[in-house]
């Protein structure tokens, strides 16, 4: 089977390209022989990407001409399924508009994998994303408040959509060894990872600390990632400057980290291995997929976290813990509850480390391909 994608891709730092990046490669790992990929990146005017061999053909976001190219190109490379990663904003046009031509010029299946499904769309963002899923052969969702939505908001068949939960690396490390390489021995560690900007509510957790080392003075939060490019190109640094300000003003000086720089998956799951809670402190109900969420549970960790979309979802039934949003009083609550009943915090990582099993990458690559294979066999809208 040879699958051509659609998507972002690294070296582009994207949520979007990792995520496609892993699939990918998971999709193709197990029998090269009979699978193959082809990937066409999405770039945009800010950087020159310099992408890896399986990288075929490039769309400039903005410049629609290079749409109608990649369709063309798809249909005659002899693949045999597109899947499509879609997101709001790495398509160009209002509300993405200019991607929707090349889907409906393929010749072949198309699986939609939807990251963010919006409860109040704009007409064209609600018109766009009916499009995509009309198109499509099969769309695929990572929870089920999104099958909820698709099917009130947006009118699509229950049939045509095929949840699949946002897959994990395959990564494990041991716990002292990490702690150890980044001399945290003796600290208990709170983490949050992914790009840093006003949305991500990180002042909730800074405001939460001084309640907290009252009783737990060894603790240390550690904020593991870059400014976000879209919030560095607008604000530059003042979001990160103000969280600097605030940890001063607060004398957090010994229990807060910053560390400005994108990590890549091995480093990223030492760190998630050498943490005691991982906590998502974000402001914002409107999340329907949550990759940093997904990653942390997958590790083992212990998670903390406002009742976004995903998170409300994901962390029901004891497998992680929610606070109100923006709410320092009530986290701080939380954390100290946790952080005085070992047993209760290694109850919760036991839940979690048994939800990430069934995640892993491999098995969300079986299982696209199972939906691939399903379409070639018995195909919904012959091309």
């Amino acid at each position: 089977m040879k699958i051509a994608f659609i998507a972002t891709y690294p070296p582009r730092h994207c949520g979007i390209g990792t995520f496609t990046h892993s699939l990918a490669h998971a999709m193709t790992f197990n029998n090269r022989d009979a699978h193959e990929m082809i990937i066409i990146a999405m770039t945009d005017s800010h950087e020159a990407y310099a992408f890896p061999p399986e990288v075929e053909l490039i769309i400039h976001q903005e410049r629609s001409i290079d749409y109608l190219a990649a369709a063309d190109f798809i249909n005659r490379s002899g693949a045999d399924v597109c899947i499509i990663e879609h997101e709001f904003g790495i398509y160009g046009g209002q509300s993405g508009v200019y991607i929707l031509p090349l889907l409906r010029l393929l010749q072949i299946p198309l699986i939609s994998t939807l990251h963010t499904i919006l409860d109040s769309p704009s007409s064209s963002e609600k018109a766009v994303l009916q499009e995509i899923c009309k198109t499509s052969d099969k769309v695929v969702v990572m929870s089920h408040k999104a099958t909820q939505f698709l099917e009130s908001i947006y009118d699509v068949p229950s049939e045509k959509i095929v949840r699949i939960e946002h897959g994990v690396p395959d990564l494990k490390f041991d716990k002292e060894t990490s702690r150890a390489e980044f001399k945290m021995t003796e600290k208990k560690l709170l983490l949050t990872f992914g790009f840093v900007g006003r949305n991500k509510g990180l002042e909730t957790v800074i405001k939460a600390l001084p309640q907290i080392i009252k009783d737990h003075p060894e603790v240390c939060y550690i904020i593991l990632g870059k400014t976000h490019p879209n919030v560095l190109r607008s604000d530059g640094e003042i979001y990160r400057n103000e969280l600097k300000l605030l940890i001063k003003s607060l004398h957090l000086g010994d229990h807060v980290i910053l560390i400005n720089k994108f990590v890549e998956e091995e480093e990223l799951f030492k760190y998630l291995a050498a943490c005691d809670i991982y906590i998502t402190p974000y402001i914002n109900e409107a999340q329907i997929t949550s990759g940093t969420l997904t990653y942390a549970m997958g590790s083992g960790c212990a998670v903390v976290s406002t009742p976004y979309w995903h998170a409300a979802e994901l962390l029901s039934e004891n497998k992680g813990r929610l606070f109100n949003f923006k709410d320092e009083k009530g986290l701080a609550i939380i954390l100290t509850e946790l952080l005085d009943n070992p047993e209760m915090l290694r109850t919760i990582q036991k839940e979690a480390v048994v939800y990430g099993q069934d995640i892993i990458w491999p098995k969300i690559g079986e299982r696209y391909l199972q939906v691939a294979q399903h379409l070639l066999d018995n195909p919904l809208n012959p091309k």
